[in-house]
């Protein structure tokens, strides 16, 4: 079984969904903390694995890294019951995940953020 590393702030819900898909499906991750808050996603070595310089990544066990939370979750849900077989079933789950990335995601995070 495969060996996952997430690079993210506990306090961001992107990391929180992704660290969530790991626990329900019970894979195998390490977790890093990186607080952009600090600056620590400016960092080199931070940029050299996601160059948005933003959290979740999720590193792969052979060294490749996804760094946009839903598509992460996309490639960990893939083969589980966390993703549909079923076509249109599948594409209502993306359809869920597209629309609270766009209408809730950008206004709750950017209030969390400007409030600490």
């Amino acid at each position: 079984m495969p060996m996952y590393t997430v690079y993210g702030d506990r306090r961001s819900g992107n990391c929180y969904k992704l660290r969530l898909a790991l626990e329900q499906l019970r894979l195998p991750f390490s977790w890093i903390d990186v607080s952009a808050p600090d600056g620590a996603t400016r960092s080199p070595k931070f940029l050299s694995r996601n160059p948005n310089g933003k959290v979740p990544v999720l590193e792969l066990s052979d060294g490749r890294f996804l760094n946009e939370s839903n598509a992460a979750l996309f490639y960990l849900a893939d083969d589980s019951a966390l993703l549909p077989c079923e076509r249109f079933e599948r594409a209502q789950g993306l359809q869920w995940r597209f629309s609270e990335q766009y209408r809730h995601e950008p206004f709750i995070a950017t209030a969390r953020f400007t409030v600490q």
